[in-house]
């Protein structure tokens, strides 16, 4: 007999991992679908040639772009999902960010929830991924505490729970000089577990191998490490690895879904508490590995914007013929991941930093400072960690290696984000293909770990990928001239502050064809709101079309702001498994 759970839950990324923490510790028997393995402490987690030149923690999915030329997608297919690989920065978005906003490209459109209705959830979220921060002298505001340090940050119910990280040398001098053209600046909240007070106890050691690198000490707060392994241990629980959720099945008026269709690779590991896929629960072995169905009385997509959407259009079937829960024809639609790009200043000092992402400014955020261009540009902060090799994929063919390793001693990173906003055109879209899917390797906890400079790698896990070009990302950038004039602007105060002799774009540190290869921060694929005609799901963030279905992830953002999404993904499913605990599941 096979198996009813309460609920599954597909990812375990942000969304995903926060919720099954929270399902599982409530008592309810969960099943975890994840497509990828355990990520495998490694040497080459440290290695910046293997992580950001050679892609190892990436996908081998061949996707295509809006014109049909190949997408190589920066997706990391592993427990914990992208925030094995993400840089950490934990931003609660503004106030005015859930409202509508006018940008000079277009309406950045109203959420159906507000700040202050998710609040509560960010300072869990806070709690629970460890956020150290700082909001200075914290002046008592409606709500709880604002900020001494950045006039845009909305109000807290409590402080950080942890404090905030000190700057390197290096970087305290800019700040200081920053400072004096009178621009604000504030401590970044960063997801890290490092103890400045006593080091000796601390897990982080201040590397020069953050942001997009694996932790290879588990250091950094990410799903797996404080959600998903949190709670195997427990009897209600069971993860199921290397096991790609293929569609969900519904019942035969299509009001509810009944059941979860997965390709296992290899034999799906399990961890938790039930059995491996056995004749019980799962047919015969077949081209593509084992297939099974699995059912439960909740089910919750949370396998990243562009994957919960490619599920959810791979469902299709009678009752749902242009994809479950898509009635509104919005399953797809409204892609959004900011405009975004990563500038190297370069100046005449030395820059010897392990970690630099420890201030940033968002006073260009709510608008210019030029009257005449009365719109928002965004938030500045510094890349965490550099190295000469992310300049290669820049740098004039043949250009030495030292000549790059001297400009690294010379150079400041900086990332600069603009507010990207919902356009129909811009969406994911799925094509038939030959077969539907593809099996691949990629690296797992098997076997030997080496170097790599013998040219032996570890690639020991089996995983079911969609098929070349099976998914189409279509993206047409827009809100372009605001993103420039934040550029211009944080390149002018830097000069002014005497920290920017020139500067190049930094293309590399997202391998070149950015935006669209780095979806870093994609968003907006199932957006919530209170009309099912123009959303995807309601305030709860269930399916308009279905009574059991949940999405969970950066999916439902109505708005992608100008903050790293993150915590806003992490307090979002904590809000949404409080609805499930107290209004589904009882």
């Amino acid at each position: 007999m096979s198996i009813q759970y309460d609920a599954i839950v597909i990812g375990t990324g942000a969304g995903g991992g926060t919720l099954a923490l929270h399902l599982a510790r409530a008592g309810k028997n969960i099943l975890i679908l994840e497509r990828g393995p355990f990520m495998p402490q490694e040497k080459l987690n440290w290695d910046t040639q293997a992580v950001f030149l050679n892609n190892r923690y990436h996908t081998k999915e061949v996707w295509q772009d809006k014109d049909g030329k190949d997408l190589h997608p920066q997706q990391a297919y592993y427990v914990g999902g992208q925030t094995k690989v993400y840089g950490a920065a934990m931003f609660r978005m503004r106030a005015e960010d859930f409202g509508f906003i006018q940008h000079k490209g277009g309406i950045s459109p109203a959420w159906p929830i507000s700040y202050a209705d998710l609040e509560p959830y960010y300072t869990r979220a806070e709690e629970l991924f460890h956020v150290h921060g700082d909001l200075g002298t914290a002046p008592s505001v409606s709500g709880g505490f604002g900020s001494s340090f950045d006039p845009t940050e909305p109000f807290h119910s409590r402080k950080y729970p942890y404090p905030a990280f000190s700057n390197e040398p290096r970087m305290q001098s800019i700040e200081d000089d920053v400072r004096k053209l009178g621009i604000h600046t504030f401590p970044i909240p960063l997801g890290l577990k490092r103890n400045e007070a006593d080091p000796l106890a601390s897990q982080c050691v201040r590397c020069d191998t953050c942001d997009g690198y694996p932790c290879l000490v588990h250091a950094k707060s990410d799903a797996d490490i404080n959600c998903i392994r949190q709670i195997l241990h427990l009897p209600n629980v069971t993860l199921m690895t290397n096991s790609r959720v293929t569609r969900l099945l519904t019942n035969a008026d299509g009001t509810s879904v009944t059941a979860v269709e997965v390709i296992h690779s290899g034999s799906g590991k399990t961890y938790g508490s039930a059995p491996a896929p056995s004749e019980t629960n799962a047919p015969p072995a077949s081209k593509q590995g084992n297939s099974a169905t699995y059912t439960a009385g909740f089910f919750a997509v949370c396998a990243g914007a562009i994957n919960s959407a490619v599920i959810l259009l791979a469902s299709a079937n009678d009752k749902h013929p242009a994809g479950l829960a898509n009635s509104s024809d919005q399953v797809g639609r409204n892609f959004m991941y900011h405009q975004a790009d990563a500038l190297l200043a370069l100046s005449t000092e030395r820059n010897e930093d392990s970690y630099m992402k420890t201030w940033g400014t968002n006073d260009f955020y709510i608008k210019d400072t030029d009257p005449a261009y009365p719109y928002p540009l965004g938030q500045v902060q510094p890349v965490g960690s550099f190295h000469f090799e992310m300049m290669k994929g820049d740098a004039p063919p043949l250009t030495p290696g030292f000549v790059l390793e001297g400009m690294k001693h010379h150079a400041v990173p900086w990332w600069l984000t603009t507010e990207d906003l919902p356009a129909a055109d811009n969406r994911v879209t799925l094509h038939n293909a030959t077969p539907l899917s593809v099996e691949s390797t990629q690296p797992g906890l098997v076997g030997a770990h080496p170097s790599g400079d013998t040219g032996r790698t570890n690639e020991s896990e089996p995983v079911n990928d969609a098929a070349p070009h099976r998914i189409q990302l279509s993206y047409t950038p827009n809100n372009v001239e605001s993103f420039d004039r934040l550029k211009d602007r944080w390149v002018d105060v830097l000069k002014k502050a005497g920290h920017a002799t020139t500067h190049v774009p930094l293309h590399a540190y997202f391998k070149k064809r950015i935006p669209l290869e780095g979806i870093g921060h994609q968003n907006g694929t199932c957006r919530m709101g209170n009309d099912p005609a123009t959303s995807v799901l309601d305030a709860n963030c269930k399916a308009h079309d279905l009574d059991n279905l949940y999405v969970a992830d950066a999916s439902c953002f109505v708005s992608a702001s100008a903050v790293n999404p993150s915590l806003t993904i992490i307090a979002n499913a904590i809000r949404v498994s409080d609805h499930l605990l107290q209004e589904r599941l009882r």
